[in-house]
């Protein structure tokens, strides 16, 4: 979900939305036109791209109206802007026009770095609207969801929905939005199965799930599926350290309900349950070599090696031997 500043009204003569994520900078100009049409149904709103503001462009946009009608404009990708329309806005911003709203998308790097700190300097109502490249992240932009429509669903089904459809905030938004509609009450792991068991699409976490529990073939295939779709290579070594660390800080955690070991670890009572299956078979000598395949798996997609593919395969391949070497 995209974060605000302080100055929440959407009205705001100028707002600035900074960050990548399309589907929360689309929802920062939604917000600005809903309420704009709220207080006037005939506003006019102009969406625009760098090349379609031109010098002299904002100017003619935000002259006067005789019918003194409210308007928003937009300006997508406003880190793009030529030096001299840059100029134009930074002129604007010093004396915005009544009833128009101006809306900047700016994605927050070095680049027109000006503009973004001339817009803050005045105040601008800013919205946060950063990549979602953390998985917690994402759980987290799940539940928003849900507590935005008015439904509940259980920590179990959120994860098992991120881990169905993977790191598109689009697809995430519409599954939700799928789920709230066809189905009464509670919305639980087992929901969330039925509908979207099965997708193409592996998540990092799958394929991490599928290594610690041993389950090397189905790994894999998760892992190639992961690979094909576009999974980022760091996201699935990501995921596999972050399960193995699970099992190593459970195995050396004192017994206790998973409530209490929730608080000990900094895990949810759920996943404690879910780690105490996968750890069966699980032996410190084990974890210690999982983590070292990680690390080098790591390594080899972030430039240590040649084939990223190969090094998650040999990763994966190492974790899912080490969970069985109790049982031999």
């Amino acid at each position: 979900m995209a974060r605000k500043n302080a100055n929440d009204n959407p009205l705001a003569p100028v707002t600035v939305a900074v960050g990548q994520e399309d589907l929360l900078l689309d929802r920062a100009v939604q917000e600005v036109v809903a309420a704009a049409r709220a207080a006037d149904a005939d506003t006019d709103v102009r969406d625009l791209t760098p090349d379609q503001l031109a010098p002299g462009t904002l100017a003619e946009l935000t002259s006067p109206s005789l019918f003194a009608e409210r308007k928003v404009v937009v300006v997508r990708n406003a880190q793009d802007l030529s030096a001299d329309t840059v100029k134009d806005v930074k002129g604007y911003l010093g004396a915005p026009v009544e009833e128009i709203t101006l809306v900047l998308l700016h994605a927050g790097g070095a680049k027109g770095k000006g503009l973004l700190d001339a817009a803050r300097k005045v105040g601008a109502r800013e919205v946060a609207c950063p990549k979602m490249t953390k998985p917690a992240d994402r759980l987290s932009f799940v539940r928003g969801e849900f507590r935005g429509l008015g439904r509940s669903a259980t920590p179990e089904a959120c994860q098992a929905l991120v881990d169905s459809i993977g790191s598109d905030l689009r697809e995430l938004a519409s599954a939700a939005a799928q789920l709230v509609a066809d189905v009464e009450g509670t919305i639980d792991e087992a929901v969330v199965g039925r509908y979207y068991t099965g997708r193409a699409e592996a998540s990092s976490f799958t394929v991490a799930d599928r290594a610690v529990e041993g389950r090397a073939a189905e790994a894999l295939e998760a892992l190639r599926w992961s690979l094909a779709t576009g999974v980022a290579p760091v996201m699935i070594t990501s995921a596999l350290a972050q399960g193995v660390r699970a099992i190593g800080k459970l195995s050396s955690a004192r017994g206790g309900r998973p409530a209490d070991l929730a608080r000990e670890l900094g895990m949810p009572p759920w996943k404690i349950d879910r780690v105490r299956q996968q750890m069966r078979g699980w032996t410190p000598e084990g974890v210690a070599v999982a983590l070292r395949a990680c690390a080098e798996a790591d390594a080899g997609v972030k430039g240590g090696g040649d084939d990223p593919a190969y090094a998650l395969e040999k990763a994966v391949v190492t974790v899912a031997r080490a969970a069985r070497l109790r049982r031999g």
